[in-house]
């Protein structure tokens, strides 16, 4: 129990103290999109039920996608064995949410109930909401009370706004360092953190391993359940998702390393792949303040791109760059997944893409459209190039944007000829920091700035060591920043006339008391096309 928690429920925390200790502290079925929960009136409903052996409220509490008048409301019950009786009983819960941080003005409280064939996960939309309103939530299950967490709705979609404060993040291995990066998320004044993909890992290396995973490799449902705990038992992580709504979208770990589509590396027959899927996808829905869990047609399937609006200053989406790409090209007929070619083909291949069909065009018309000062593009990778000038040719690594360049082409190329400005592509999955011009033809001088390209480092995976990154500075002049040596988030501080961008680091590996400082500095210029080195 965290000094929030003790707090809480010694009665003792001081008015003035709330919103500080707020910030950080720290159902529907999963067939299907969830609906609204029934709403209740009393205290006493909302203790009815359990009374519990142990805290049922161990992995904390998130909030999530937020929109003018709703957001997702998220916890979990975790049934120890004291209360090993109630696994296969349906239990009540009851969702308290207030106006203000000491919990004296409450809103509205809703009802549900959740059980084991969702891991008795619970999602409540919390709609009726004001705009950019700050909010306050708890979770009451018998005598257990979650502890407090805070999250906010966005602006009205016509509002003027003259700040977004985002923490990008991506790539968290639990077992190759601490989560120090969200310990510093979780004290900052931010607005909300936008996840890029790899949440949790199913794989592991001895070689690099400060702390172990529970289990072996997950495949199987409550295997995926186990992993999904493990890393939200972590106090860190907690702590950033009790003090900030999350917006999220996935990359390849959250299922296993470069899957695509239907097709893991040990080519797995795509019928047994797609139960591995949907069991994996089922897990993701469990854990997060997400909207909609999978495909009640096809539970191998659920949607995770998205689009919100943060007022007239901004449109964010969120892609899927896994689920409904193509293949990767050339592949080792031994190995499957991604690796480093030179001389492939199929690269030229027009009709390759990774983001699918439908998905590519929902986007591009959205954008097209988008009114907004800036349009943010949420996606799990880097799309600047980062192939490397050899004897025998450029090399491309198959399983990023350089295995689908005509996919990228594509897409750059339509912002260019829609006009669009203020465009930034923000990406992880490559465990470094990278700022970089995008262009419709990579490293091409003469063909335009069309969009900025900020990536963030990981939360903990290692990176590519210094030999390596210095030929990929080398042969990508559009790169103007490139650094794996260090480990943690990226803040982003959107205002009207541009973004200010900071890289905040620690060394590699993030150590339990590792220090974060700012690596590097960049701003990206309303009107202005490309990243500007500060």
């Amino acid at each position: 129990m965290n000094a929030f928690e003790q707090a809480m429920k010694a009665g003792t925390l001081r008015r003035r103290d709330w919103h500080r200790l707020a910030l950080a502290a720290a159902m529907t079925p999963w067939l299907g999109a969830c609906a609204q929960a029934q709403a209740v009136s009393s205290s006493a409903e909302a203790a009815a039920g359990p009374r519990w052996q142990a805290d049922p409220f161990s992995l904390g509490v998130a909030s999530g996608q937020p929109q003018p008048d709703s957001v997702v409301l998220w916890t979990r019950l975790r049934i120890a064995e004291a209360d090993a009786a109630l696994l296969s009983q349906s239990v009540p819960v009851v969702c308290e949410l207030f106006a203000d941080a000491a919990l004296r003005q409450p809103v509205r409280q809703w009802r549900m109930q959740t059980d084991a064939a969702r891991a008795h996960s619970v999602h409540v939309i919390a709609s009726g909401l004001q705009p950019g309103r700050h909010y306050w939530y708890r979770f009451v299950c018998g005598s257990a009370t979650s502890p407090v967490g805070h999250t906010r709705t966005s602006p009205g979609v016509n509002d003027a706004v003259d700040r977004l404060r985002i923490a990008l993040a991506s790539c968290q291995h639990f077992e190759q360092g601490y989560f120090v990066a969200h310990r510093e998320m979780a004290q900052r004044e931010l607005d909300l953190v936008l996840f890029v993909g790899d949440y949790i890992y199913e794989s592991t290396n001895p070689q690099y391993m400060l702390r172990k995973h529970e289990g072996g490799v997950p495949k199987q449902l409550s295997e995926y359940r186990e992993r999904h705990a493990q890393y939200k038992g972590d106090a860190d992580l907690r702590a950033c998702h009790a003090a900030h709504p999350w917006v999220m979208t996935w990359d390849d770990h959250e299922v296993v390393n470069d899957y695509a589509n239907d097709l893991d590396r040990d080519y797995t027959d795509p019928k047994v792949f797609l139960r591995r899927r949907a069991a994996a996808y089922q897990a993701y829905f469990e854990h997060m303040p997400v909207r909609l869990g999978p495909d009640a047609n096809n539970t191998s399937q659920m949607r995770i791109h998205d689009r919100m609006a943060w007022g007239r200053l901004a449109d964010v989406w969120t892609l899927d760059c896994r689920q409904y790409r193509d293949h990767q090209a050339c592949p080792d007929p031994m190995r499957g997944g991604g690796r480093v070619v030179v001389g492939c083909d199929a690269l030229a291949d027009t009709s390759r893409t990774m983001l699918g069909a439908a998905q590519e065009q929902w986007f591009t018309d959205g954008i097209a459209r988008s009114t907004k000062r800036w349009k943010l593009v949420a996606q799990s990778t880097q799309m600047s190039s980062s192939g490397i000038n050899t004897p025998l040719g450029r090399s491309a690594f198959t399983d990023g944007w350089d295995g689908y360049p005509q996919a990228r082409a594509k897409l750059l190329g339509n912002l260019a000829q829609a006009g669009l400005k203020d465009v930034v592509l923000l990406g992880g999955d490559v465990h470094m920091n990278v700022a970089a011009q995008l262009r419709v033809q990579p490293g091409d001088e003469k063909s335009p700035i069309v969009a900025s390209e900020v990536v963030t480092t990981s939360i903990t995976s290692r990176g590519l060591g210094e030999k390596l990154l210095a030929q990929i500075r080398d042969s990508n002049p559009d790169i103007l920043h490139a650094r794996s040596d260090e480990r943690g988030y990226t803040f982003l501080d959107v205002k009207p006339e541009g973004i200010a961008t900071q890289f905040r680091t620690t060394p590699n590996p993030a150590k339990a008391d590792g220090r974060i400082g700012t690596q590097a500095q960049f701003y990206i210029k309303a009107g202005v096309a490309g990243v500007q080195k500060v």
